[in-house]
């Protein structure tokens, strides 16, 4: 009896000993060697937040709406009532359903009106959602279609604004990863401290 309640007593000391190795290591050492890890890459880290003039106007890996006519445009959303990161999501229609299709003819009827162009040379990302509902990028092509507008809306020349996103666009991840992309928040703000 004598022998098994110092066995007991022994097993419970390493359970214990266990129980506080455990609870160092993965309830204290590895937060916080994730959280240093992160702050070594701060813009992901801290939701990539956008600020304009001191305040967050948005993070650059969501993407908004837009509407007025200085400004460039995203692409559309299917996530929620558009951009809402809490119902992030494709509409789920195929490519062949009457409701998306007409839905793209409408899309692309619109911006070649806004911008002024033969609707053939509307690109596809100015019509189609993305996967999420909530890219913030647009295509360097749908950037250079909104040039005009934007910049006579704005009262700049189109040389400037298309330095703009010139220097807004980003290359192919690792140099041969995706396409080239605008995000628009970015370029946006980098218009509105041009000319607020």
């Amino acid at each position: 009896m004598r022998a098994s309640l110092t066995l007991l007593a022994r097993q419970s000391v390493a359970g214990l000993r266990l129980l506080l190795i455990a609870t160092l290591v993965l309830g204290l050492a590895y937060p916080l060697a994730v959280h240093g890890v992160g702050r070594l890459v701060p813009d992901r880290a801290d939701g990539s937040f956008v600020e304009l003039d001191g305040r967050v106007v948005g993070s650059a890996l969501i993407g908004q709406s837009f509407d007025d006519d200085g400004w460039f445009a995203s692409r559309p959303s299917a996530a929620g009532d558009g951009y809402d990161p809490l119902a992030s999501g494709a509409s789920n229609l195929g490519p062949e359903n009457t409701e998306l299709l007409a839905a793209v003819q409408q899309r692309r009827a619109d911006v070649a009106q806004r911008e002024g162009v033969a609707p053939a040379d509307v690109p596809a990302d100015a019509v189609t959602a993305s996967g999420s509902g909530l890219d913030p990028h647009i295509s360097p092509a749908y950037a250079d279609l909104q040039v005009p507008r934007v910049a006579s809306r704005r009262g700049l020349d189109e040389v400037v604004v298309r330095g703009l996103v010139a220097q807004s666009t980003a290359g192919r991840d690792l140099g041969f990863l995706g396409e080239e992309r605008v995000n628009v928040l970015r370029l946006n703000v980098s218009l509105d401290e041009l000319s607020p």
